[in-house]
């Protein structure tokens, strides 16, 4: 059954590093995907390579990908709006029109942006043993895992809407008659029965990729891995991350304290120990402060000496 892993953390942590770190070690062994959601892309830097398009096979069982945020909230949104200009024609002498265009500076575009890309990586990439998503800071983070359960929640509450419509359509039809030989409606028909409308279906199949999906998100084979650095400002962060996770019902599976040096090794103790407090039997991984920060030194920066696998919460034979 194939894994997947969500890397993430507040900006500049270091968690796009330990999820490349994360995915060589386990390219040894498995054949792993390695996306990046962030907006401040650098896998490619990581990994000393040009992205061509976004992509590119680093090794036979390694592949690297950036996620392109503008131009896939660009192709979401005309996906949506071509939606609702063919389905309501006849709504264009209101001039929505207008309305349509200025929908890409409406709140949540982007995170749905990133769970259809999220979704569509799950669904489609059957031939990897693990996909590791590099996420967008904490903030961001959080609002796009929790897209699918308030989705659902919203399609649930539109789907007994538009039965309602539905209704009522049926009973102005039977008083205003059917439509002369000949005539057209200025609209897409809209059927009176639920199981051949058009809009009731779209719904049903969107409940069920959301509810697919969440599924996924809150099982066995997926987890959250939270990278964070000895400092207050990281627990704080954290913190936040680690209650929403709980609240979603979200697996998180290892923490990792990144960036550990002799200089702030007191602190790094009283961060884990808050962490301990927080996230109870989760396990706990320390990572040194490096120094390889060229592609020219003879360590890469996704060659790193621990072993971020083996603490993993989940545990398989001969595998993490």
């Amino acid at each position: 059954m194939m894994k997947i892993l969500f890397y993430t953390g507040k900006g500049g942590v270091g968690k796009s590093t330990m999820a490349a770190a994360a995915a060589w070690q386990l390219s040894r062994r498995h054949r792993v995907l390695i996306v990046s959601l962030d907006p401040a892309h650098n896998l490619g830097d990581i990994f000393c390579v040009t992205l061509k398009n976004g992509a590119k096979q680093l090794a036979e069982n390694l592949h690297l990908r950036e996620v392109d945020l503008k131009k896939l909230s660009r192709d979401y949104l005309e996906r949506e709006v071509t939606v609702l200009t063919d389905t309501y024609k006849y709504l264009q002498v209101l001039n929505l029109d207008r309305y349509f265009s200025i929908l890409k500076y409406s709140p949540g575009i982007e995170e749905y942006a990133l769970l259809t890309s999220i979704e569509e990586t799950i669904r489609k990439e059957k031939g990897f043993d693990y996909i590791i998503f590099d996420t967008p800071p904490t903030g961001l983070t959080l609002r796009f895992l929790a897209l699918p359960q308030v989705t659902i929640t919203w399609i649930d509450r539109l789907m007994q809407i538009r039965r309602q419509i539905l209704e009522k359509r049926y009973t102005i039809q039977k008083i205003r008659g059917p439509l002369k030989e000949g005539q057209k409606s200025p609209e897409i028909r809209l059927e009176f029965n639920e199981d051949e409308d058009g809009v009731i279906q779209r719904l049903k199949t969107m409940k069920n990729n959301y509810d697919t999906l969440n599924g996924i998100l809150q099982g066995e084979d997926c987890g959250v891995v939270l990278v964070f650095n000895p400092d207050v400002l990281s627990l704080r962060e954290s913190d936040r991350l680690i209650d929403g996770l709980n609240e979603l019902g979200l697996p998180l599976r290892l923490l990792i304290n990144n960036k550990v040096s002799e200089e702030n090794r007191e602190m790094a103790s009283r961060v884990e120990k808050e962490f301990k407090k927080m996230a109870g039997e989760i396990p706990l991984q320390r990572v040194a402060l490096s120094e390889a920060l060229y592609c020219g030194t003879e360590q890469k920066l996704y060659d790193i000496p621990e072993d971020l696998l083996s603490n993993l919460q989940w545990k398989e034979k001969k595998d993490v």
